[in-house]
């Protein structure tokens, strides 16, 4: 888990039993406080998901790509946050500090693999963007039902079948290992770092050349519902992005990040996008007309 330290519990076998997980290092005694917010965090994900999801299926209108990729974005963020927040209330709150060692690695495999589901999801989204602000009279014949479908699917493919040996090779495992763990440590970089690496260079390359559709738009109108709609979704992605990369790098590199720090970053990065994508979706203006 990327938010506590965890060490193996005595066994003979070459696998442990379980782990135990610590929490968060110096603040052992407000545990029980500090679990409240994030509780009310986790609460507002879900609530405000389950709802988006709802509405979304329920109203043939929002059938529209722009929908189709946010209930996407829903489904993974209810995911993300449910492999994780449960088991850290119950630590929180009722001191359950051991986790099954297979148990483990399930909560791994979702954590990275549906990570990388919503990186390239947030991949889609901007293309889904770009179209609609600089070809809007073609946005319809481009991002078809079925195409918006196959990206999807093509995203859930990417996080299921390049990033899943990477779940079983997370820094916080690793470091409990003797063995030499260099080609772990490396095939980590490597498959976050050209996953992410390229969702990232794609989804600012779409957003300039919107920025740049924008500038020339005569209306000011039109400007400034464009740039609402480009904001709201910005601040979504670098909410996802800073603590996510902050949380992989200071594992390797960050020897000398508190780790309070690091935790406390990890526990918002797996929490506030899910709380925040829906209602931030919520505030974006309409964009029909942007272009």
């Amino acid at each position: 888990m990327t938010y506590s330290a965890m060490l193996t519990s005595g066994n003979s076998s070459s696998d442990p039993v379980s782990f135990i997980l610590l929490g968060i290092p110096g603040l052992e005694n407000s545990q029980f406080g500090v679990a409240f917010p994030f509780c009310a965090m986790y609460v507002v994900a879900l609530v405000g998901n389950i709802t988006l999801l709802h509405v979304i299926r329920t109203d043939s209108t929002l059938h529209e790509p722009m929908y189709l990729f946010l209930a996407m974005l829903a489904t993974t963020d209810l995911v993300l946050s449910t492999s994780t927040q449960p088991k850290m209330l119950a630590i929180f709150w009722f001191h359950d500090h051991e986790i099954e060692y297979h148990a483990c690695l399930i909560q791994l495999f979702l954590i990275h693999a549906f990570s990388s589901v919503e990186s390239g999801l947030l991949m889609a989204m901007a293309l889904d963007c770009y179209v609609a602000v600089c070809f809007p009279l073609h946005h319809s014949s481009i991002l078809t039902p079925s195409v918006v479908g196959k990206l999807g699917e093509g995203m859930m493919m990417k996080g299921l079948l390049w990033v899943s040996p990477f779940c079983f090779m997370h820094m916080a495992v690793l470091k409990l290992m003797c063995a030499d763990t260099r080609v772990n440590r490396a095939y980590g970089l490597f498959a976050a770092f050209s996953v992410v690496g390229f969702d990232i260079i794609v989804i600012s390359v779409s957003y300039a050349m919107i920025l740049r559709t924008v500038l020339q738009l005569p209306s000011g109108e039109a400007r400034l519902k464009a740039f609402g709609t480009c904001a709201s979704r910005i601040c979504v992605i670098l909410a996802f992005y800073i603590p996510a990369l902050f949380t992989f790098l200071t594992h390797r590199f960050g020897h000398h990040v508190p780790r309070v720090v690091h935790i406390m970053l990890a526990i918002l990065y797996l929490l506030v996008p899910p709380m925040l994508n829906p209602i931030s979706m919520e505030l974006e203006p309409n964009r029909s007309g942007t272009g």
